[in-house]
């Protein structure tokens, strides 16, 4: 999935790893007792148990308060050779308060390690342990140390790369939603070359970036803990590596959270995916679209959706013929559209942007949208390591005319962020390493602890049928719908529905039957220029 823009909007396991591959292709099911991949795990969890995290002050580089420690946990590049090639996984903590947040004097029994991922591929939890200053958390955060990763390749995680980070953020670019042949070709070009760019500047070791390295690292992280089972909370993609750890080690789960799932079935991994990715934001691009219209009065940029789309063109127009700033183009700007897709909280500040450009006043776009070439080393490290995860996880369509038939019929009905995604996507038509079959995720009857799922409605990152789908292959999960609303990434936000049943289930283990369901949080109010709402003009047309 393409990264969710934090949290966002993605190298190869051998085929003689754990999920050889079989030779028509069907989805596999783990050997759990004897390949060599498993008892590589074993061999490094007994280690990593052994010597625990000595953890301390963080880095000057990772700038973070000081109640926040830092260590690391060595675990094997190739699980397959556990003796072999060595990484190390930087890990944060913030030890349980062990006091209730409504009644300083009331202690509370502290639970273990809470251990969280927010998606990607390629974000990094570090600094997730401080989450727990916030309202919302507290109650989890008096009963457990909240624990931060950085998966294998992210930030000083053994970090991978695959091209020069001063060409990775950049602008103005184009962004057109019906390409013309030429620009696809520059396109293959680039995917080309970038694919080549993660093996000439990460190594061969890039095959072992992967969900299923993923997985088994989560594992060597829970008994370098010291806890015999994990409780785990993955959002985004972080649900699908969660998943492939409940399918591989059911038995060392305690409590586990699903935030916003992926869909799970292997022929969904990841081209279909990203397909119907595509299709979800345009529902979530109308639903924007809608609530700027309702509030015509503040932003002026049309009573209907009709007429805020031709207003967004025609700020595309304007953008491509003279980009703001001379850094800001319809890329750009579709890449600060697309963060109000995945958060409804973007909503008020990108229409106020985008009614104060068209009314003649670019500042408050290009604050939003412009590059930040500060950030290059760590976007494009991030961008590295989604590009080999994704690639190395399943086998995706060589041939470009797949590609083009695919995206040219759904951007007919959805052009929004069709041709954005395949071309993050693209690099993986040209792999250069040997691919995975996807692992056959499921849970049978007793084999794992209930778990939770959580989901929105109307998410478009991942879109409501992968959570679905997550439930009937884990047998015993429960799913906790918000309706109607379409922010990615629920628990602990402002629903206090869906954060009564996240604190039940973390604290006590409660669920609901099956299924329940919460209403949506309250949306947005807007805010026209000053912060204050009023009646404001329309652009001109």
């Amino acid at each position: 999935m393409r990264a969710a823009v934090l949290h966002g909007t993605a190298g190869a396991v051998l085929l003689t790893a754990l999920v050889a591959a079989p030779a028509d292709g069907r989805p596999v099911w783990p050997d759990s007792a004897g390949s060599p991949e498993t008892l590589g795990t074993a061999v490094a969890a007994e280690r990593a148990a052994a010597a625990g995290i000595r953890f301390g002050t963080c880095s000057k580089e990772q700038d973070v308060p000081g109640k926040l420690q830092c260590g690391t946990v060595t675990v094997p590049l190739d699980y397959a050779r556990p003796d072999g090639k060595k990484i190390k996984l930087t890990v944060s903590r913030v030890r349980a308060t062990g006091r209730d947040p409504h009644n300083s004097k009331r202690k509370v029994p502290r639970q273990g390690a809470f251990v969280y991922n927010p998606g990607g591929p390629g974000a990094s939890g570090m600094y997730f342990p401080l989450i727990g200053f916030l309202p919302e958390w507290k109650r989890i955060a008096a009963a457990y140390d909240l624990v931060g990763y950085a998966p294998r390749g992210v930030g000083r995680s053994s970090p991978i790369s695959c091209q020069d980070p001063k060409h990775f953020v950049k602008g103005p670019t184009p962004a057109p939603t019906f390409p013309s042949e030429s620009y696809k070709k520059e396109r293959i070009a680039e995917a080309k070359a970038y694919a080549r760019g993660c093996v000439r500047r990460s190594g061969s070791a890039v095959r072992h970036y992967s969900s299923l390295n993923n997985a088994r690292d989560l594992d060597v992280l829970r008994a370098a803990l010291g806890e015999r089972r994990l409780t785990f909370m993955g959002a985004s993609y972080g649900t699908y590596f969660g998943a492939l750890y409940a399918t591989l080690f059911p038995s060392h789960v305690r409590r586990m959270v699903f935030d916003s799932a992926v869909n799970p079935a292997p022929e969904q991994i990841w081209y279909q995916n990203n397909l119907d990715q595509s299709a979800a934001f345009e529902n979530r691009w109308a639903d924007f679209r809608t609530w700027i219209a309702r509030h015509d009065e503040v932003y002026g940029l049309g009573a209907t959706p009709e007429e805020v789309l031709h207003n967004y063109e025609k700020a595309r127009a304007q953008l491509a013929a003279e980009p703001a700033g001379g850094k800001v183009g319809p890329g750009q700007l579709q890449g600060a559209f697309l963060q109000a897709g995945y958060y409804d909280d973007y909503w008020p500040q990108r229409a106020l942007a985008l009614s104060a450009y068209l009314k003649g006043d670019p500042k408050p776009l290009i604050q939003q949208a412009e590059p930040h070439p500060e950030a290059a080393v760590e976007q494009e490290n991030g961008n590295a390591v989604y590009t080999a995860v994704e690639c190395n996880d399943a086998p995706w369509p060589t041939d470009w005319r797949t590609w083009d038939r695919d995206n040219t019929r759904l951007a007919r009905v959805a052009p929004f962020e069709t041709w954005g995604n395949a071309w993050m996507n693209l690099p993986c038509a040209y792999w250069p390493v040997a691919r995975q079959q996807p692992v056959d995720v499921r849970a049978l009857p007793g084999a794992l602890p209930p778990t939770l799922i959580l989901a929105a409605e109307r998410d478009a990152a991942t879109p409501y049928d992968g959570a679905v789908e997550l439930q009937r292959r884990l047998s015993g999960a429960v799913l906790v719908t918000e309706n109607g609303a379409g922010t990615h990434g629920i628990g602990g936000g402002p629903n206090r529905c869906v954060n009564g049943y996240l604190d039940a289930y973390v604290l006590e283990g409660r669920l609901p039957v099956r299924r329940a369901a919460c209403a949506p949080h309250e949306e947005p109010k807007p805010t026209a220029p000053g912060g204050a709402s009023k009646k404001a003009t329309r652009p001109s047309r």
